[in-house]
């Protein structure tokens, strides 16, 4: 898999989304993405009560522990990198949690215009 280069969506050098919980497509604390990652796993985002409820409305549980994967499960205030689509979905229905833009990958923009992120943007 090649790693598309790490950049933001405000064209700087792309930051760190979470060590703890380690989130990314490649688990490496950052939103990175290559041609692989089908789900666009692009947005730093923060959780919340509001936005993990919905995730798991719509089928996606992201507060579940599921340690068969070793996966503890998101609590409000976690960064996670988040799909881009499923993000613009909760911007959508009114739920989209805050956004650290300069941690969200600039492939980002090819699903969630900037204008859009920067509404949410937690900075």
């Amino acid at each position: 898999m090649q790693m598309e280069p790490s950049i933001n969506v405000l064209g700087d050098p792309l930051e760190p989304c979470s060590r703890d919980p380690l989130t990314g497509f490649f688990r490496d604390g950052h939103c990175n993405t290559c041609y692989e990652d089908q789900g666009t796993h692009t947005v730093c985002a923060i959780m919340t009560a509001e936005f993990l409820a919905f995730s798991k409305y719509v089928g996606n549980d992201l507060s579940t522990p599921r340690p068969d994967y070793g996966f503890a499960g998101l609590n409000p205030g976690d960064q996670w990198c988040l799909c881009a689509a499923r993000f613009l979905q909760a911007h959508d229905e009114g739920c989209a949690p805050k956004v650290h833009l300069a941690a969200t990958h600039q492939r980002t923009l090819d699903i969630v215009p900037l204008r859009i992120l920067k509404q949410h943007a937690a900075e």
